[in-house]
């Protein structure tokens, strides 16, 4: 049975209608989306859980404080993962907490 998984990255100027790809597999449907913060990241792993994704995994810009939103907005409809970096390396080591949750 083929999963339906989505990843979803948080960077600044994002615009998550056009930041989208996916990637089909024999064994993986992937949906890759970017979003430009917290809001937009729980907006869109709502929608993506709606629609029959079973498996979450944020990117390492969603701090603690993101991985609880997009968790509890989705309600156990999917499983959420993510790559962790206390302070990312991409983002002069902030946190995104510090940075997209606005």
């Amino acid at each position: 049975m083929k999963v339906n998984a989505a990843f979803i990255f948080v960077a600044p100027e994002v615009d998550y209608k056009t930041a989208r790809a996916v990637i089909d597999t024999p064994v993986v449907n992937l949906t890759v989306v970017g979003v430009k913060n917290y809001t937009e990241g729980v907006e869109v792993a709502k929608e993506l859980a709606d629609s029959g994704v079973k498996a979450l995994e944020l990117c390492a810009g969603f701090g603690n404080e993101g991985i609880a939103m997009v968790t509890k907005a989705v309600k156990g409809k999917a499983s959420v993962g993510a790559v962790k970096f206390d302070f990312h390396p991409g983002f002069d080591f902030k946190s995104g907490d510090d940075l997209f949750n606005n």
